[in-house]
């Protein structure tokens, strides 16, 4: 039990010397410590193998004693796992194989000769890189939020405490009042991280004010947007400063009872998550008398059944309770009456996962990071048509072009960026000519889009707009709780127009039908999932009505996806008139004169089956 600073400090001063050769930068005694990544998408790629096999083959060489071997979270840079890194050189091998791991242990662990062949290379010099630090995709990342996720062992309570962790949480108990903590975080500038963006010292200030005496703190960890990950692998790779952050708001609010109510799709963070609890108590750092004060604090875990809806707070505390994941009307908000109808706190896994740092560091070192309006960092998780799909942490005013080129190394086979996708389903799609715009809440809203939790696909010139607008209305309505009429029935009517102009089958009064119809769902659902259904709709009817009007009146995919649209093309010019497209066409839709003239392919006979575009020899037909 923890009872004093004391105790902390030497809990932390102990670790700090197991961990000197990731802490201290003058470290020469040669003992290294390897970390594994043992975050989702490392696992998915056989990491753990990886690990084994690193622990059988130190042990074989009698190495336990110069080298330890140890779990983490993610590191970022998905693309590339399974991922170790080897300290003090701070060595980062990537695509790591069972097979390469007697090497690593020979070679770099026994004689300190790096395996350069499992150093990643770059996709710029072509050159490798021996360090994490010399990888341009972390170059402009600024890493809050993310600080401990693939440096600590997330298993293991006194690493955590080794990196200041619960210092934070000693402090407030020790040193501030509740209106102290929640100045503190207020002049931080620190807005919600799950999509609004709401003043979180506001949110926090509404609880505290509410006049009741049993209170309640929840974390929502119901991440759900199609391609976003942030809150997983925070969760995965350092869940103890949630913990911690949830014991300061329950200080900041007069809230002895909390909840995290994550997805139970995350296996690996609901374990972590449980043995960080479980840890936490052995401590005194959660229960009664936390830290030796008179302050109490438990926390318990609740599992979401994958229901989009209830990343929406109302309809989460529903869940919470047991009932239905449906919204609740507003107001009352969950600060005045949530949980129970007692007052409630609800904030986001990074929204959270800031508050120990702002604690410990000082508001204004945060506000120094990102825009006026906007301070400190954005986790996003960057996917789609990319070089380098990851995990990234930028300060807010980073711009979309820094993130797509620069950390996420440009687009692949040298195609041409269409857009990027943010927000998830409530969000929209950026063009191009947005590519310099400075990231934060105001700017995404005023071009059509938003921050939400964090999700950011890119797409380039071989996505379809109106196949994207389907996709993500497709997405929304089968999420919808069905509770008010315009989600319910609404996304159902703009997703079947929007399948019929996919099909060709559409003309100019659907279209017209379309936009008027996403202004009214905008306006009329309930809760914040119905209102920004429509986004993904209007930005793209905005930014790409050309390809909607190829759909209505050419009949025509540009971009060659849309099954019903596609058509298949002979290039004149390439075409060496040897029927060989003709004879394969059992439809007699194909039709020249060989050797003489080129052939040309009749649409309305055509059936798109490509039996002709795999039997041309010289490339000479197009499909689109």
């Amino acid at each position: 039990m923890i009872t004093s600073i004391e105790m902390l400090e030497k809990i932390r001063d102990d670790a700090k010397k197991k961990m000197a050769a990731r802490l201290d930068k003058a470290y020469r005694e040669k003992q290294y410590d390897v970390l594994v990544c043992a975050g989702t998408g490392c696992i998915a790629t056989e990491s753990e193998k990886v690990r084994k096999a690193l622990l059988k083959n130190v042990s074989e060489k009698g190495l336990e004693s110069t080298v330890r071997i140890l779990k983490t979270g993610c590191f970022g840079f998905c693309k590339l796992g399974p991922i170790i890194i080897v300290y003090p050189d701070k060595t980062f091998y990537c695509e790591v194989k069972e097979e390469d791991v007697q090497k690593i242990v020979t070679q770099h662990l026994e004689k300190g000769e790096k395996v350069t062949e499992l150093l990643y290379r770059s996709l710029k010099d072509d050159k490798h890189k021996e360090t994490i630090e010399e990888i341009s995709f972390f170059d402009t990342q600024k890493r809050i939020a993310l600080q401990n996720c693939g440096f600590i062992d997330p298993e293991d309570i006194e690493e955590y405490i080794g990196v200041n962790g619960y210092f934070a949480l000693h402090k407030v108990l020790m040193q501030d009042t509740p209106e102290k903590v929640i100045e503190v975080i207020s002049t931080s500038g620190l807005r919600g991280r799950g999509g609004a963006g709401f003043p979180t010292g506001k949110k926090w200030s509404f609880t505290y004010h509410a006049k009741e005496e049993e209170k309640f703190v929840v974390c929502n960890a119901d991440e759900g947007d199609p391609g976003a990950f942030m809150d997983r692998s925070i969760l995965e790779g350092d869940p103890h400063c949630i913990i911690e952050a949830m014991a300061i708001a329950g200080y900041a609010v007069g809230a002895q009872k909390g909840y995290i109510y994550v997805r139970a799709e995350y296996p690996i963070a609901v374990d972590r998550l449980e043995k960080a609890i479980l840890e936490a108590k052995e401590k005194g750092l959660l229960g009664n008398n936390v830290l030796g004060t008179t302050f109490a604090f438990t926390l318990e875990l609740r599992l979401g059944a994958g229901a989009f809806v209830c990343g929406e707070e109302t309809a989460l505390l529903n869940s919470v309770e047991g009932k239905r994941g449906e919204p609740r009307a507003r107001p009352p908000f969950p600060a005045v009456s949530g949980l129970k109808q007692k007052p409630t706190l609800v904030n986001n896994v990074e929204t959270l996962a800031n508050i120990p740092k702002i604690i410990l560091n000082q508001p204004d070192w945060y506000t120094k990071l990102g825009t006026e309006t906007s301070k400190g960092t954005k986790v996003f998780a960057l996917a789609g048509q990319i070089n380098n799909t990851g995990l990234i942490e930028v300060p807010m005013g980073t711009t979309i072009r820094t993130i797509i080129y620069q950390i996420g190394g440009g687009i692949p086979r040298g195609r041409k960026f269409k857009a990027v996708q943010t927000g998830g389903p409530s969000g929209g799609c950026i063009p191009d000519e947005y590519l310099d715009t400075a990231i934060d809440y105001e700017s995404l809203n005023e071009i059509g889009s938003m921050m939400g939790s964090g999700g950011m696909i890119v797409l380039d010139e071989t996505n379809c707009m109106v196949d994207i607008a389907k996709f993500y209305v497709e997405f929304s309505q089968d999420e919808s709780c069905g509770k008010c009429t315009p989600c319910r029935i609404g996304t159902r009517r703009m997703l079947e127009i929007l399948r019929s102009i996919a099909d060709g089958k559409a003309d100019m009064r659907d279209f017209e039908e379309l936009q008027e119809l996403a202004q009214d769902i905008k306006e009329g659902s309930l809760c914040g999932l119905g209102q920004t259904a429509p986004n993904p709709v209007l930005s793209t009817i905005e930014y790409f009505k050309e390809e909607y009007i190829a759909h209505i009146q050419d009949k025509r995919c540009p971009a060659g996806v849309c099954e019903k649209l596609k058509r298949h093309k002979i290039i004149s010019e390439k075409c060496i008139a040897c029927g060989l497209c003709h004879k394969v066409c059992g439809f007699d839709a194909i039709h020249g004169e060989r050797k003489k003239s080129p052939y040309a392919i009749e649409n309305e006979k055509c059936i798109n089956c490509g039996a002709c575009f795999e039997k041309c020899p010289v490339q000479a037909i197009e499909r689109g």
